[in-house]
């Protein structure tokens, strides 16, 4: 057997604010690092400066110009289908991650076990923090601990940790669900194995979109997602409002 191979695929749509850190911290770990890994970007059709910025530090760069917008979901399968790992490390654009600390969790605690998927708790940018930021975080991370606790399977695509293998069997992302695709992905793992929810780790992301839209309608349009992949197989948003 060969040596492990991680892909870290990022799906993104004008990005250029926030992508460049993210590669770069990535980069960093890439390059000093031991571990074999490559940097997938896969883009859904930016016309800023995304493009540009992502070739700089990444391995792959999927891009897509026929001039219709993809999907959060089609760019995160299409990144799998290019991807050349043994393990796929799915984050969003707008976070900030400790990868090196991630990979070190993943192979003490996911590699040696049975679990068929793992994600970690989320919270905003600490600068950028406010007191309902951390009420809701504190409810959301254990509201999705529990999910995973009682067998449904949860796991946000801010982070997402799946063997290929596994991602392969279950079929990957619905290219065709614009919203709810992390959730529906992970309520199809859970029939492989449990998920594994780690406590003790977090993703940063971008609060741009809570600061837009308000947690309440944020969280019904969780709901709505979520509960029309599960029980219709279709996303009930019709497309995924962008917010820069």
């Amino acid at each position: 057997m060969g040596k492990l191979k991680y892909s870290i695929i990022i799906p993104t749509l004008n990005e250029e604010k926030l992508l460049p850190s993210l590669l770069e911290s990535l980069y960093d770990v890439k390059r000093m690092n031991h571990r074999s890994l490559e940097i997938i970007v896969s883009d859904g059709g930016s016309c800023d400066c995304t493009l540009e910025l992502a070739e700089k530090f990444s391995d792959k760069l999927l891009k897509h110009t026929n001039g219709n917008i993809r999907t959060i979901s089609s760019g995160r399968a299409r990144g799998a289908e290019e991807s050349s790992g043994d393990i796929l490390i799915f984050i969003n654009a707008d976070v900030r991650i400790d990868l090196g600390k991630l990979l070190q969790i993943v192979e003490e605690k996911f590699l040696t076990s049975n679990y068929a998927a793992l994600t970690t708790k989320v919270k905003v940018f600490p600068e950028e923090e406010l007191r309902s930021d951390k009420y809701m975080a504190t409810f959301l991370n254990g509201y999705f601990r529990f999910l995973n606790f009682l067998g449904m399977g949860m796991g946000r695509g801010e982070c997402q940790v799946i063997r290929k293998s596994t991602y392969n069997k279950v079929g990957g992302y619905r290219k065709d669900l614009h919203a709810g695709e992390d959730f529906e992905l992970f309520t199809r793992i859970r029939r492989q194995g449990k998920v594994l929810f780690i406590s003790d780790f977090v993703v940063y992301e971008s609060p741009r979109r809570y600061r837009k839209w308000g947690y309440f309608r944020i969280m019904r349009a969780w709901f709505l997602n979520s509960s029309a992949s599960l029980f219709f197989k279709r996303s009930f948003s019709k497309s995924w409002e962008l917010i820069r």
